[in-house]
């Protein structure tokens, strides 16, 4: 074999050629690098907002001042109808986390943990733990008693994370200053707010942005899962004034409902917490509380805005798989008087979720196909290359990453334990199906009451076609009921009946 060296001196042309092929080289191999990196290890930004409903501009809310978030939905893909699995916090987010169903976990209401029933559950984070990620929270991503466990741990779960944080701000210490519409609740459960003095960084969820792009410049350059949970718009709603001021009552409308909207509605589709329609407020007063909603809505949306600016500045948002999802939606008065969670109607059973993936290109347009949020646990973990479980319920999300409009047949189950009050004697467990056009919903498996709303038709869901059937309307629930049983407890179809098609 002749060397290189004793190759330069009979071959002096070549000198130049091989001085090109090196530089090339040089060039190539890094940049091989690099993205083989970023295939590789992408970041996870995972923003958890509780308790916010669709009102976004990026799902055509004309209200609210929200151009960070809807940045961010332009920038990736926005799921206008996503769908949670169990409106209340604590069941939700443990269903988010561990990528399984409430009637898996066993957990339906505040109080237990989801390892309580699956103690060798491999969570979210654990999974990227286990890839070799930095796994950091700071702030709300599993339940939390708010206001009363800001600044604590919450109902977390320490295997998840390498790291926590718990910022606590004059939100929580001026708790005094805080008016509450309805004295004989806690603040925590009724109509509260506060439109506070002094700036965003003051404030719990400004501390929590803060202690986040902290953690963002330090772990820069590793791979990271950072989960972000900002407690706003949850009761007490709670901002700085200037984006009180955002929103003059002037502009502010309740929502309509039919004058006999609730006349077709089983008693058990009412949450027990809301048992009087508006809890008999005043307009005034119901209009100022829709206000403070919207005013802690567009005060987290600044702090979004300040995480997508330090991606930015830092030079990582081009790795970073960045994911915004509220736990569930929210009502505001909708159904004569309905507000909070705890509901099957859309309101409540649908939620904003939006992903940037480094992989996708911008501005794909939102997404209609209908998703779950156990769909998030094997996308996050698809665009990673993570290894997920095998049990997870849901499925990947990337198909429609790579094309919104791509063959989905997507169906959403969402459940919610009513407890027992005077009005009903016993708890009982309502489960909805939701499919591109029906939501059909029992209570009670029948016996305390169903539901069928075409949203064709009737996008508000006010007229129960339950109630007295045409011959159509038997057949879709003909149809439903048996699939809604059986898709609730995993025994999925390969092809899900398509109802649409009768």
């Amino acid at each position: 074999m002749v060397s290189a060296n004793i190759f330069r001196k009979i071959c002096p042309v070549f000198a130049p050629i091989e001085r090109l092929v090196l530089s090339v080289a040089l060039l190539i191999v890094p940049l091989a690098s690099i993205v083989a990196g970023e295939d590789e290890s992408p970041n996870v930004l995972f923003i958890a907002v509780d308790d916010l409903a669709c009102t976004l501009g990026c799902y055509g809310d004309l209200i609210a001042h929200t151009p960070h978030i809807d940045r961010l939905a332009a920038e990736g893909v926005c799921f206008q109808r996503a769908y949670n699995q169990l409106p209340l916090c604590n069941p939700t987010r443990a269903s988010v986390m561990t990528g399984l169903r409430p009637d898996v976990i066993k957990v339906y209401d505040l109080d237990r943990h989801f390892r309580d029933e699956v103690p060798d559950a491999v969570t979210l984070p654990q999974a990227f733990q286990k890839a070799g990620y930095f796994a950091g929270r700071v702030g709300k991503i599993y339940h939390y008693n708010v206001p009363a466990s800001i600044g604590t741990d919450g109902f977390d779960d320490p295997p998840s994370w390498n790291r926590t944080v718990n910022p606590s701000g004059r939100d929580k210490v001026e708790e005094e200053l805080i008016f509450n519409a309805e004295p004989h609740r806690k603040i925590s459960a009724a109509l509260s707010w506060l439109a506070a003095e002094g700036n965003d960084a003051e404030q719990t969820d400004g501390m929590i942005a803060t202690e986040a792009i902290r953690i963002l410049e330090e772990k820069r350059d590793e791979p990271f899962f950072l989960g972000v949970g900002f407690f706003r718009p949850h009761t007490p709603y709670v901002a700085p004034k200037k984006y009180f001021a955002q929103y003059p009552l002037r502009d502010l409308r309740l929502p309509f409902s039919p004058p006999d909207d609730r006349a077709d509605i089983p008693v058990a589709a009412f949450a027990h917490n809301c048992p009087v329609p508006n809890y008999g407020l005043d307009e005034e007063t119901l209009l100022r509380a829709t206000q403070a909603y919207y005013a802690s809505v567009s005060f987290i949306d600044a702090q979004v805005g300040r995480l997508m600016e330090a991606l930015d500045r830092l030079g990582i948002a081009d790795k970073t798989i960045v994911v915004l999802w509220s736990d569930h939606g929210y009502h505001l008065g909708e159904h004569d008087g309905m507000w909070q969670k705890r509901s099957l109607f859309e309101q409540s059973a649908r939620a904003p979720l939006m992903i940037r993936s480094p992989g996708h290109q911008q501005d794909r347009g939102p997404c209609q196909r209908i998703v779950e949020f156990v769909d998030i646990y094997p996308t996050i973990t698809d665009l990673a290359g993570i290894e997920a479980p095998e049990e997870l319920a849901g499925r990947s999300l990337r198909p429609l990453l790579d094309d919104v409009n791509a063959d989905w047949d997507g169906l959403a189950i969402t459940q919610v334990l009513r407890p027992q009050d005077d009005r009903l004697e016993t708890p009982v467990m309502g489960c909805s199906i939701r499919t591109d056009r029906y939501r059909y919903t029992e209570w009670g498996d029948g016996q305390h009451g169903i539901e069928l709303y075409d949203h064709q038709t009737d996008p508000g869901e006010f007229h129960n076609l339950a109630v007295s059937p045409d011959e159509r309307a038997a057949r879709v629930i003909q149809r439903l009921r048996p699939l809604l049983r059986n898709f609730a407890s995993g025994a999925i179809p390969e092809t899900p009946f398509n109802p649409e098609r009768l």
